[in-house]
């Protein structure tokens, strides 16, 4: 079952810092954002794999725009 991220505000994408194949757990930090000279790092809420980065550095989110999305690890792992 895979997870998507999206963005809750108007921002820039200062860094992406978890890359498709990536493994992530409750917490990490996937991008960050820059909003009002604000740095503001989207956090994953489950364990998995990163399957796809939507977003790329210097891009502009707005609300609700697809950030990344995240295969959920196996209950057994």
């Amino acid at each position: 079952m895979a997870d998507e991220i999206r963005a809750e505000m108007v921002a820039n994408v200062l860094e992406v810092v978890a890359r498709e194949g990536t493994r992530v757990s409750d917490g990490d930090t996937v991008v960050l954002l820059e909003s009002m000279k604000m740095e503001i790092p989207v956090l994953t809420e489950i364990e998995g794999t990163v399957v796809s980065v939507a977003v790329k550095e210097g891009d502009v989110v707005q609300g609700g725009d697809l950030i990344a999305v995240i295969e959920r690890a196996a209950e057994s792992e």
